[in-house]
C-alpha cells in the first residue's frame, strides 16, 4: 500500500462529512487535504482508541518526534510520507501539526472546562488550526480568510460537541462548560448517566444558539474573492449546520444516540454548494 492509498483509506473509512467536501477538489489539492485529514484522524484516534492514558501520551510524544523528523529528513509514517510533499506548496508548518497534537493532549489531561473561554482554547487547537491549514490548501488568497477559517472551525467543533455529548459521557468527558451546567441546573452526574431532562434541553438550546452564531459570523468573515476557492469549507458548514438542525428537531436526543445524516444526504448538500454556490 502506498502512502497515498493509506491516507485515502483512512479518510474514507472514517465516514466523516469532510470526505464529501473533498470530492470536488482538483487532484493536487484533494491529495493534500486528504493527507492532512488522515494526520488529524491518526492523532484523534490515539485519544479515542487507546484506553491507557500513559500509552496514549507516549504515542502523542512519538508523533511530535515524527513531525520534527519529517520536516528535517525522510518521514517514517505513511501519513507523513503523504503529507510532507505538499507542505511547501500549501504552507503547512510543523507548528500547526503540533498544535493539533496539543489539542488531543488536552483530552488526556482534562475532562472538564470551567467556562467557554477555556473550551474555546481547546476548539482552537483541534478545529481552528485545522480550518486554517485547510483554507490554505483550498486556495486562500485573502488574509481575512484565516479569521473565517478559525470561526468556522469553532462552529463545526461546537456542533461535534453537541452531537457527541452521550459518547463523550461514556468516556468520562464533558465538553459543556461547568459554569453553564450550573446556570441551567444540570449536574455533571446527570450527563455522565445520560439523563435527559427539560433542564438539559434548555442547556443544549443555549449551546446550539452559540454554534449558529459562530456559523453566521464565519460566513460574514469570508471575503468574496475567496468564496469560490473555499467551497469545501462551505460544504462542511452546510452539512454540519443541517445536522445541528436535525438535532434541534429531535429535541436534543444526543445522550443515548448519535444523530447523523445519510451519505446520500451529505453528498447532496455538498453538491448543492458546488453546483449552485449556496448553503
Amino acid at each position: 500500500m502506498t502512502p497515498e492509498q493509506y491516507v485515502q483509506d483512512k479518510a474514507a473509512a472514517s465516514g466523516s462529512s469532510f470526505y464529501y467536501a473533498f470530492l470536488f477538489l482538483p487532484k493536487p489539492r484533494r491529495a493534500a487535504i486528504t493527507a492532512f485529514y488522515a494526520f488529524c484522524r491518526e492523532i484523534d484516534d490515539v485519544v479515542d482508541e487507546v484506553s491507557d492514558p500513559g500509552v496514549a501520551a507516549t504515542k502523542l510524544a512519538w508523533w511530535r518526534t515524527e513531525v520534527a523528523q519529517s520536516f528535517a529528513g525522510p518521514p517514517r509514517h505513511p501519513v507523513m510520507q503523504a503529507l510532507v510533499p505538499h507542505a511547501a506548496t500549501y504552507g503547512i508548518e510543523p507548528a500547526q501539526l503540533n498544535e493539533v497534537i496539543d489539542g488531543c493532549q488536552m483530552d488526556l489531561d482534562q475532562t472538564r472546562y470551567l467556562d467557554f473561554p477555556g473550551l474555546a482554547r481547546y476548539c482552537h487547537l483541534v478545529a481552528g488550526v485545522v480550518g486554517e491549514v485547510a483554507a490554505r490548501i483550498f486556495g486562500q488568497t485573502d488574509p481575512q480568510t484565516t479569521a473565517y477559517a478559525h470561526k468556522l472551525g469553532l462552529a463545526l467543533q461546537l456542533t461535534n460537541i453537541i452531537r457527541d455529548v452521550g459518547e463523550d459521557a461514556l468516556r468520562g468527558r464533558i465538553y459543556l462548560p461547568v459554569n453553564e451546567l450550573q446556570k441551567f441546573d444540570v449536574k455533571a452526574h446527570e450527563i455522565l448517566n445520560r439523563v435527559h431532562s427539560e433542564r438539559f434541553v434548555a442547556l443544549m438550546k443555549f449551546q446550539a444558539e452559540r454554534a449558529h452564531a459562530a456559523y453566521d459570523e464565519a460566513l460574514a468573515l469570508l471575503p468574496a474573492p475567496d468564496r469560490r476557492a473555499q467551497k469545501p469549507g462551505l460544504m462542511m458548514a452546510s452539512i454540519y449546520r443541517t445536522l445541528l438542525r436535525e438535532i434541534e428537531r429531535d429535541n436534543f436526543q444526543v445522550l443515548n444516540q448519535r444523530v447523523s445524516l445519510t451519505p446520500v444526504r451529505k453528498f447532496w448538500l455538498a453538491w448543492k454548494v458546488q453546483a449552485l454556490g449556496r448553503i
